[in-house]
C-alpha cells in the first residue's frame, strides 16, 4: 500500500453497489489512509446510536460489521464484568469490544453470522474475520496500491482497477460443482475471498497473515442410542430457532417452501412460545414434467398452525423479465434454478418483514438429498467415489466445452481428495457431509439466499447451520442420517408436529421449471445470449459444444438434473452484466 488518502468517490461508488443490502443508513469514516465505508440494515437496536461505522477514540478502533450476534447480550456481560462500558443496546458494540480485549481471538466468541472488519490504529492493522460457515460474504482486492474489501464483487469492481481476467482454476470449479468456487477464489483473478472460519490480518504495509480461528470437528457429547442422538439433536436445533427469533428487534418470519426443514422451522417457533407467525411462500407456473409450486403441502402447515400467511405465485414471463435483475444482485454466478425465485419471493417479503428463518443447510447436515445414499453404499474412496454422483461434467466433457486456454489438469478432482481426506472423520459419508457443509453449501445454497434476501434489505437467518448443531451431528452415525431415504433425525423429530404428508412425501426442490426445462422464449434468451458478439469476443466455450447444447437442451442436463444450457448462459448473462460495463 502507498499510504495516500483513499479518494471519496472511490468509497461512494462501492457504498452505491451496497445501498440495497443496507437500505437504512449510510456512514463513512476516514483515518489518513484508511477509509471506511457501511450501509445499515437496522434489525438489532434500530436507535440511530448502533449506526456504523462505529469509532471507538479512547480504544484506537473502528468496525464495520454485517450480520447478528445471537449471545451478544451474554458477551456484553462478560465484557461488563471486565470493566468495559457500552453506550449502545446493540451487537455492534460488542464486537468491537470483544476485540478489544480478546484480541485476534475474538471471533471464537462470537455464535453467530458475521462478516467484519476492525481497523486498529493502535497496531495500524485491519482485521478482518467470517463466520463459520460463511453465511456472511466478505470479498476483497489486494494490490501494490491498496486493500479493499466489500460484502459483494460488485462493490470492488465498482472502484476500479481489478483484474477481471478468468481463473482457470475457479473456472474449472464452478463448471463442475454446480457453480460453487471454494474460497479464497473468486471467477476473477482480482477478487478473492475470505474463507469461513477464518480470520485475516493486513498491516499498514500492505503485508497479510490469515488463519483458521474454527475448524469442525464432532462434538465431545457420549451419545450412543438412537434416542440419545434424537434428543440432543431437538434440544439443539430448538435452542438454535429459539436464538434467532429473539434476537432481534423486528418480527421474524419463516420462507415456508412446503417441504420439511421449513415445515419444521414453523412448528418449532410455534411449540415455543411462537405466536402470530408470519410465513411466506412462492410458487412458479406448472410444466409437464414438474410441479411449479408446493402449496399444497405449505398450505397444510399453514392451517395446522394458523400462521399470518403471504402466498405469491409468479408468472413464467415474471421470471424471464426479472432473470436479469437477479442476475445483478448475485456476488458471483450461481446457476441454481431457485435463485430467481428467492430474489422474487424476497422481494414480497421484505414488503412485510426485515428478518425471516430460512430452512437452508439441513439437507447438508442431514443428509437429504439423494446422492447421499448414492455415494454412502458405492465401492472405493476419494474422488472416485464422488464424481459419479455429484459432478456436473467431467473433466473429458468439460475440455470439451472450453476453449484452449482455459484446458489444464482436474483441478477439482484434486481439491475434492484433499477436503474429504482433511475431514476424517472415521465415515465416507460424514467426510462428504463435513466437506458440504464447510465448503459446497457456503458457495450454493448460502451465498445464494444471502444475495437474493439481502437485495431487498431483508435478512435471512438459518439455524439448521448454528455451529453447534452442526457440531453434534456430523458426529452422528451417517447410517442413522441416511435412514428412511434421508434426514431420518428431523422425520422424527417431527412427526406430531408436522403433517404426516408433508413429512413423507419424496424430497422436491423450490420448482422454476422454465429453467430447468428450456424451451420458447427461455431458450430464445439463451441462444441470443450465447451467440452475441460479447460471447463469442469473450471465448469461454468452444461453438461445437454450445450447439449441441442448444440443439437439444431439454436432454442436455447434468447429474442434479440441472440444464446445461442455464449453466452456459448464466455465466455468459453475469459477465456481460458486471464485468462488460
Amino acid at each position: 500500500m502507498d499510504g495516500s488518502p483513499p479518494q471519496a468517490e472511490t468509497l461512494t461508488r462501492m457504498l452505491s453497489k451496497l445501498e440495497r443490502r443496507g437500505p437504512d443508513h449510510e456512514g463513512r469514516h476516514l483515518d489518513g489512509a484508511v477509509a471506511l465505508g457501511h450501509r445499515r440494515l437496522s434489525v438489532i437496536d434500530l436507535s440511530q446510536a448502533s449506526n456504523q461505522p462505529w469509532v471507538d477514540s479512547a480504544l484506537g478502533l473502528t468496525l464495520v460489521f454485517n450480520g447478528a450476534i445471537y449471545n451478544y447480550k451474554e458477551l456484553r456481560a462478560e465484557l461488563q464484568g471486565l470493566g468495559y462500558s457500552f453506550r449502545s443496546q446493540g451487537d455492534t458494540e460488542v464486537v468491537l469490544k470483544a476485540y478489544a480485549a480478546w484480541g485476534e481471538d475474538f471471533a471464537e466468541r462470537l455464535h453467530g453470522m458475521f462478516a467484519v472488519a476492525i481497523w486498529d490504529s493502535g497496531h495500524q492493522r485491519l482485521v478482518l474475520a467470517r463466520d463459520r460457515f460463511g453465511i456472511k460474504p466478505l470479498y476483497y482486492n489486494q494490490t501494490r496500491d491498496w486493500f479493499r474489501f466489500a460484502s459483494n464483487t460488485q462493490a470492488l469492481l465498482a472502484a476500479g482497477g481489478v483484474d477481471t481476467a478468468i481463473d482457470p482454476v475457479a473456472l474449472h470449479h464452478h463448471f463442475t460443482l454446480h457453480a460453487v468456487v471454494p474460497a479464497p477464489r473468486t471467477l476473477l483473478k482480482g477478487i478473492r475471498k475470505l474463507a469461513p472460519g477464518h480470520i485475516m490480518l493486513v498491516t499498514s504495509d500492505g503485508r497479510d497473515r490469515v488463519r483458521a480461528y474454527w475448524r469442525l470437528a464432532p462434538a465431545r457429547c457420549g451419545l450412543h442410542s438412537e434416542g440419545e442422538w434424537l434428543e440432543a439433536t431437538r434440544a439443539a436445533l430448538v435452542k438454535a430457532v429459539r436464538r434467532r427469533r429473539v434476537i432481534a428487534d423486528v418480527p421474524v418470519g419463516v420462507l415456508l417452501s412446503g417441504g420439511l426443514d421449513s415445515s419444521l422451522l414453523v412448528a418449532l417457533l410455534a411449540e415455543h412460545g411462537g405466536s402470530d407467525l408470519l410465513t411466506f411462500s412462492v410458487g412458479f407456473e406448472d410444466h409437464p414434467d414438474e410441479r411449479g409450486s408446493e402449496f399444497e403441502f405449505s398450505d397444510q402447515v399453514v392451517e395446522r398452525y394458523a400462521t399470518q400467511h403471504h402466498k405469491f405465485h409468479v408468472p413464467n414471463h415474471e421470471v424471464l423479465d426479472r432473470l436479469p435483475e437477479a442476475i445483478d444482485q448475485m456476488a458471483e454466478p450461481m446457476v441454481g434454478q431457485d435463485a430467481v425465485a428467492f430474489y422474487l419471493l424476497a422481494e414480497c417479503v421484505s414488503k412485510h418483514a426485515k428478518v425471516v428463518q430460512s430452512g437452508q443447510g439441513a439437507d447438508e447436515v442431514f443428509a437429504g438429498y439423494f446422492w447421499y445414499p448414492r455415494m454412502h453404499q458405492s465401492l472405493g474412496e476419494g474422488v472416485g467415489r464422488f464424481a459419479p454422483h455429484y459432478f456436473d461434467r467431467d473433466h473429458d466433457e468439460y475440455l470439451a466445452m472450453v476453449e484452449e486456454r482455459y484446458a489444464g489438469p482436474d483441478y477439482t478432482a484434486a481439491l475434492i481428495d484433499e477436503r474429504l481426506a482433511a475431514a476424517a472423520t472415521g465415515s465416507y459419508l460424514n467426510d462428504v457431509l463435513h466437506f458440504d457443509v464447510t465448503t459446497l453449501i457456503v458457495d450454493d445454497p448460502v451465498k445464494r439466499v444471502d444475495n437474493m434476501t439481502m437485495a431487498w434489505g431483508l435478512e435471512a437467518r438459518v439455524p439448521f447451520l448454528d455451529h453447534e448443531l452442526v457440531e453434534l451431528v456430523i458426529g452422528m452415525p451417517a447410517e442413522m442420517k441416511i435412514r428412511a431415504q434421508g434426514k431420518y433425525p428431523l422425520k422424527q423429530i417431527a412427526r406430531g408436529l408436522v403433517p404426516d404428508a408433508v413429512i413423507d412425501r419424496p424430497k422436491a426442490y423450490f420448482p422454476v421449471p422454465a429453467l430447468k426445462f428450456v424451451r420458447g422464449e427461455f431458450l430464445a434468451f439463451m441462444r441470443d445470449l450465447l451467440e452475441s458478439r460479447q460471447a463469442r469476443e469473450r471465448g469461454l466455450y468452444r461453438p461445437d459444444y454450445v450447439a449441441a447444447v442448444i440443439a437439444d437442451p431439454e436432454h442436455q442436463l447434468t447429474r442434479l438434473q440441472g440444464s446445461k444450457l442455464w449453466h452456459l448462459a448464466a455465466l455468459e448473462l453475469w459477465l456481460q452484466r458486471n464485468v462488460d460495463v
